[in-house]
């Protein structure tokens, strides 16, 4: 098996066909996306000793917000710190070694759960199964870039589309296997994280064994790169370690951490918040059912903005994400005091299709300023922003969300202020984002490792 799994055995022979890595990535990435789909359990885990209301001793919502968040801030330090090792290693390995921390994890969250310790929950779903969602995010997407270098966006978009769509599957398994499981005595998580774990980690391991990396120096047939030179798009190639010293790579940083700040908070929340805005009018499986639905526009945002930026430029983008974003967020509150659910519903999806083509589009941006030779570590370290908006996106969310229940507001507007917040958080990323400039040619390591 460790043979099998080494670099050199997943090179791909001559004529291989290109469009057949991509299942191995969705293989990957439908599977870890899963953590968007884990607002459905929020309730659940505050109820896991009361079963039908929470007892004194149930975790509360602030607690639990922290497993999502630790598992975010685990995925992009993961990232950072193997991203070379992946890039020496190869996918194989790496997408393998993700299959076992996401899936084992799910096993240590279940016992955390039965046993009522909150530490062990956030060990297994937070630490281990970060990892795994750290080593199996960043797995695919230097070799479909390297696949796909006539459409680097569209590359990416393919690599990151199913960890958007995630939460379309796990959300409505989550609340089936819950049910299912469901006694007078038990809500049914613990069974379900099992069932979870082992389930995914066959997936995730079907994609390990699938992936194969192109030959050194392969293009694709026929293809020519353009001999026109685009703003922000190097012809040289920048390492992990030299990257980190321009400040392309830190404006960079800001775009990924306001525009994933402003909208993990909703997605961490999703469930909770269309049920508390609209009361009694949304029940918990409509509530699911609104969870998928952000899945699906996440993950057709990461490919449709993606893909956009193939022919408008990163920049560009990056520009509508943030102006158009802002206005939405700013109308968010609107649509809840009209106490329109469609209107709510049609304008988280826009936000959530913008945050998804931010992930997908990152990596490219990230290609035209450093070149492909170690963008995959680079792509780790730059995860890093997501770790910290992941950390902060759902901690401001809940917390404010709490103080304004404390200080009197009602359910139906105790997201709003933080929803103004965060419209400021995109007024910044705009700005960031309009700074970005070409990298300085000084930076260009000739032979850079692949």
């Amino acid at each position: 098996m460790a043979g099998f799994l080494d670099r050199e055995r997943s090179v791909a022979k001559p004529g291989h066909n290109r469009w057949l890595v991509p299942p191995a990535a969705l293989a990957i990435h439908l599977s870890i996306g899963q953590v968007y789909a884990f607002s459905v359990f929020k309730k659940p885990l505050g109820v896991l000793l009361g079963v039908t209301k929470p007892s004194p001793d149930d975790w509360s919502a602030t607690q639990i917000a922290l497993i999502f968040s630790v598992a975010i801030a685990v995925l992009g330090l993961s990232a950072a710190i193997f991203g070379k090792w992946l890039e020496r290693v190869g996918p194989r390995k790496a997408m393998f070694t993700a299959a076992c921390c996401f899936g084992s994890g799910f096993l240590v969250a279940a016992l955390g759960a039965y046993l009522h310790i909150f530490g062990l929950l956030v060990l297994g779903y937070g630490v281990i199964g970060g990892v795994g969602l750290g080593l199996g995010y960043i797995s695919p997407v230097s070799t479909l870039i390297k696949w796909f270098p006539d459409r680097p966006g569209m590359a990416t978009g393919l690599a990151i589309m199913g960890f958007g769509g995630g939460a379309m599957i796990g959300a409505p398994i989550s609340v089936a296997l819950m049910a299912h499981f469901a006694t007078p005595t038990s809500i049914g998580v613990v069974q379900s994280f099992v069932v979870m774990g082992v389930l995914y980690f066959v997936y995730m391991i079907f994609g390990s064994m699938i992936v194969r990396v192109p030959p050194k120096d392969w293009k694709p047939e026929g293809w020519v790169p353009s001999v026109k030179t685009q703003a922000l798009v190097t012809t040289g190639q920048v390492t992990a370690t030299e990257a980190i010293k321009t400040p392309q790579f830190y404006l960079l940083w800001g775009v990924l951490f306001l525009n994933v700040s402003a909208g993990i908070g909703i997605l961490e929340t999703a469930s909770p918040m269309i049920q508390d805005i609209f009361s009694g009018r949304v029940s918990a499986g409509a509530a699911a059912g609104f969870v998928g639905l952000l899945s699906i526009f996440n993950m057709a945002g990461r490919f449709f903005w993606s893909s956009l930026s193939d022919k408008l430029g990163r920049k560009t983008v990056y520009a509508i994400y943030f102006i158009l974003g802002a206005v939405v967020y700013g109308l968010v509150p609107t649509t809840g005091k009209l106490g329109s659910v469609p209107l709510f519903v049609a304008a988280t999806c826009v936000i959530i299709s913008m945050y998804g083509g931010g992930f997908a589009t990152i990596p490219a941006y990230l290609r035209d300023l450093f070149g492909t030779s170690q963008v995959g570590a680079i792509h780790g370290r730059l995860l890093t922003a997501w770790s910290t908006a992941g950390v902060v996106g759902p901690l401001l969310v809940n917390y404010l969300h709490e103080s304004q229940l404390a200080a009197g507001v009602s359910k139906a507007q105790a997201y709003n202020l933080t929803l103004y917040i965060l419209t400021g958080f995109l007024v910044v990323g705009l700005i960031c984002d309009l700074l970005v400039t070409p990298v300085d040619p000084k930076h260009n390591t000739a032979g850079a490792a692949a």
